[in-house]
């Protein structure tokens, strides 16, 4: 029986989440084109069947968004899927190249790595509002890491001339190596520090 391989070049097979609490949420499901035409959208949890890589199309595809606000905006996205889809295909041949692994594997490893534990909630008690510290949800976790790959590639190559392409394989290389350079796991480390001193 033919393997199927993501974009037909690298194969799923023997990716594993290590983290048990993400194995649920990280969608490993073979095919060629990772697109499904948000046949999940509006079903609770559904999301996460679909392929990680295809969620992070989607996310590139919301560029320069932070705070509800774009003020970073990019041109060469403008909502078209198939842009994305070339732009994560340019990264992923990227990181094979200079890691010479599957860049598959690097990714969901990454992704691990720059999944934030805990996070930070504001409750308020007698008229004074005190941050406390709550671990985070599997699936969220996933989303935030998503979103901050996509968000800090797209903040370094704004306004200069390395392309959005060359930063996401950056960004995801340096979370892969769980280096402080990426944004992900800059913003991970912070978060989890603010949570551990609002015990």
């Amino acid at each position: 029986m033919t393997e199927i391989k993501l974009f037909n070049k690298w194969s799923l097979q023997g990716i594993v989440v290590h983290d048990p609490g993400l194995q649920p949420y990280v969608g490993l499901r073979s095919l060629f084109v990772p697109k499904t035409g948000a046949r999940y959208a509006g079903n609770t949890f559904h999301k996460s069947r679909i392929n990680i890589v295809e969620r992070l199309i989607n996310k590139i595809l919301v560029p320069g968004h932070k705070g509800k606000k774009h003020f970073k905006t990019s041109g060469h996205i403008t909502g078209k899927a198939c842009n994305a889809y070339d732009l994560v295909h340019d990264c992923f041949e990227i990181i094979a190249q200079r890691l010479k692994k599957n860049p598959l594997e690097v990714f969901v490893k990454a992704l691990e790595n720059a999944a934030p534990r805990e996070e930070i909630i504001t409750i308020e008690y007698g008229g004074a509002r005190y941050p406390k510290a709550v671990e985070c949800a599997p699936q969220r976790r996933v989303d935030i890491a998503l979103r901050y790959f996509a968000q800090g590639s797209y903040h370094k190559a704004f306004n200069t001339k390395k392309p959005f392409v060359q930063h996401l394989a950056d960004e995801i290389i340096a979370a892969y190596q769980s280096s402080p350079t990426s944004v992900a796991i800059a913003k991970k480390n912070e978060l989890e520090r603010q949570a551990d001193s609002s015990r």
